[in-house]
């Protein structure tokens, strides 16, 4: 189980993880992915075709736990992974450059699959038209300045990223912030600031992991310890209203919660 079942009840072995691109907009600087080998092109498949696959790829990426049934691989979970209830589109890329996003979520809502999309909020024209059942929007940056030299966007879209987080307040909705050790974490009332103008119902303060390549382009002393994670998170709900939900230490994330 991962810290979105102690954070949120999401049952994680029943839990798709896809992407539907893998072009990305942004070149942040802590992402563990390989933009720096991206697809030039790909073909898009239609909403259709990435729900038929649904099934048949989970038991693919499965394939081996039911090898090793034991009490924390139990015959009854196996079973219950075979026949995924949610869908995390977040995997790698960035959703919303595809174009029939909204559709494809309308898809799952109808076939009864809880939606979770992770967005970095540069294209809030899309993130308004599609209706998941929770709506991630990452914001590493308390300024222009920061989000400029640590997400390196293709295109400034910071103002775009004020408009996404605008949407949140109207709805299920969660902030990320991967702290950056030396880049990006200061100015706690800054963050603050933001999600308190924006509203949204949880805020998820999770540190840098030295992981995959972003090895290339950071330092393993870029990675807070939880404690630092922590301090900083408290630094942030003190400062608007919000307060500290849960922790995780092993993942190095406190999840705050918007105070009703």
């Amino acid at each position: 189980m991962c810290y979105k079942h102690q954070f949120y009840g999401i049952a994680s072995h029943r839990c798709v993880q896809l992407t539907p691109t893998l072009r990305c907009n942004q070149r942040c600087r802590f992402c563990w992915r390989s933009f720096e080998h991206e697809i030039p092109e790909e073909v898009e498949c239609p909403p259709e075709t990435i729900l038929a696959g649904i099934h048949k790829l989970q038991k693919k990426a499965l394939a081996g736990y039911n090898a090793v049934l034991d009490n924390t691989v139990t015959e009854e979970r196996w079973q219950e992974a075979l026949d995924p209830k949610h869908v995390a589109i977040s995997l790698s890329g960035e959703p919303t450059l595809y174009r029939q996003l909204p559709e494809l979520i309308d898809l799952f809502n109808e076939n009864e699959y809880t939606t979770f999309l992770v967005s970095n909020g540069t294209n809030p024209d899309v993130l308004a038209r599609c209706h998941p059942y929770q709506v991630y929007v990452s914001l590493d940056a308390p300024d222009e300045e920061t989000y400029l030299s640590l997400c390196r966007p293709l295109d400034n879209y910071w103002e775009q990223v004020q408009e996404s987080l605008a949407l949140l307040g109207s709805r299920r909705s969660a902030v990320r912030i991967t702290l950056v050790k030396g880049l990006n974490d200061f100015a706690p009332e800054q963050y603050a600031a933001l999600l308190q103008e924006s509203g949204p119902m949880f805020v998820e303060v999770k540190g840098y992991m030295y992981l995959g390549y972003s090895r290339k382009r950071l330092v393993r002393e870029n990675m807070p310890e939880h404690k630092q994670v922590r301090s900083f998170a408290e630094k942030i709900a003190t400062a608007c209203e919000y307060r500290i939900k849960d922790e995780n230490i092993l993942s190095r994330v406190v999840c705050l919660e918007r105070e009703i």
